[in-house]
């Protein structure tokens, strides 16, 4: 019975001191919640922005094509007697492609032979006194009407094609008849070529004609051609929104070739911009504005909206929102709000 209450007594004993210990603990974290924490500053890196001549550019992309084309065509039906030229032949101006049937031709060539003999003859009367004046004028005009004939008949029959250039198409051969259906022959002058290239109209006033232009074609890697502006047509397509600039390359070594799929730069001149690292510049989430966080003297920080231009390999080029010498959060945007505090590594 002793031994009982001996082993009440002695839980009654440790649960006060248990109790004693738990308000004693309690008391010791209230007083460490209290306690104020420090508040930790965000550390970034900086930029002092700079300023930097950037070309403007613009990429569009066309396809290349010949100079002028030529369909060389008779003026009257015939049967072909001769075809000089292939399909791929280089041929230069003036040079024989066809000649036609030469029957009228040559009874017109005949009948202008005779004219010219009976118009001597009709002058020397006249000079005699033996003809009137209105003879010799109305056999004058009988010769002019028949060699201008024949020039025609000659230019339809020899026929000769008008530009240098490479044969691209022939849709008869000798012994057939032509029918004015299609050309005989057409040509396409590639020395020089041109592109006609659909410029954005919001660079309308900035394209001039004799601007530079440089391009590339997917046919030839790692080769560049140049060219300029050469004619610009007044209107825009409301469609596309865009104007034709029409762009005139040398071509000396022939290898550009009519239907090549080509890439133009288009050069609008230079700008002194600001130059800022692309890291520095952020989005601004679901608005697509872009802004960069300028350092004041108080190490804060400032949010700053700006617009952007050309992307120049790992830099931007900022047309708007900062000037040179401003010194730019470049790294460590994450954490930063307006107006915070910052420690500059």
């Amino acid at each position: 019975m002793k031994k009982i209450e001996s082993l009440s007594a002695f839980c009654l004993a440790a649960l006060i001191a248990a109790s004693c210990g738990n308000t004693s603990g309690g008391s010791n974290a209230g007083e460490t919640a209290a306690a104020p924490v420090a508040e930790k500053v965000p550390v970034v890196e900086a930029f002092t922005t700079v300023s930097r001549n950037v070309p403007q550019e613009s990429v569009y992309t066309s396809t290349v094509q010949a100079y002028a084309v030529n369909n060389i065509v008779s003026q009257s039906a015939g049967r072909i007697r001769k075809i000089n030229a292939e399909v791929g032949d280089y041929v230069v101006k003036g040079q024989v492609l066809a000649e036609m049937d030469r029957l009228q031709l040559e009874q017109t060539r005949l009948q202008l032979r005779n004219d010219s003999t009976e118009l001597s003859r009709v002058r020397s009367l006249f000079a005699e006194g033996g003809v009137a004046q209105s003879d010799l004028e109305a056999m004058e005009l009988a010769y002019t009407v028949r060699k201008t004939t024949y020039q025609n008949l000659l230019e339809n029959t020899i026929l000769r094609s008008p530009i240098t250039g490479f044969v691209t198409a022939r849709n008869y051969d000798v012994g057939d008849m032509y029918a004015m259906s299609m050309p005989i022959f057409t040509v396409q002058q590639v020395y020089p070529v041109k592109l006609l290239v659909g410029v954005s109209e919001s660079e309308f006033t900035k394209v001039k004609k004799g601007d530079s232009v440089s391009l590339t074609v997917d046919a030839i890697p790692g080769r560049t051609f140049t060219g300029k502006v050469n004619r610009l047509y007044p209107t825009i397509d409301p469609a596309t929104h865009t104007f034709q600039a029409e762009v005139i390359v040398t071509n000396a070594d022939k290898v550009l070739r009519p239907g090549m799929y080509a890439r133009v730069t288009v050069t609008f001149g230079v700008n002194n911009s600001v130059i800022v690292p692309d890291q520095a510049v952020v989005k601004q989430e679901g608005t697509g504005q872009r802004f960069i966080y300028v350092l004041n003297e108080d190490s804060t920080v400032s949010y700053m909206p700006v617009t952007l231009g050309r992307h120049l390999g790992s830099e931007y080029e900022i047309v708007s929102g900062l000037s040179v010498g401003q010194r730019i959060v470049s790294k460590g945007q994450s954490n930063l709000k307006d107006g915070i505090k910052v420690e500059v590594r």
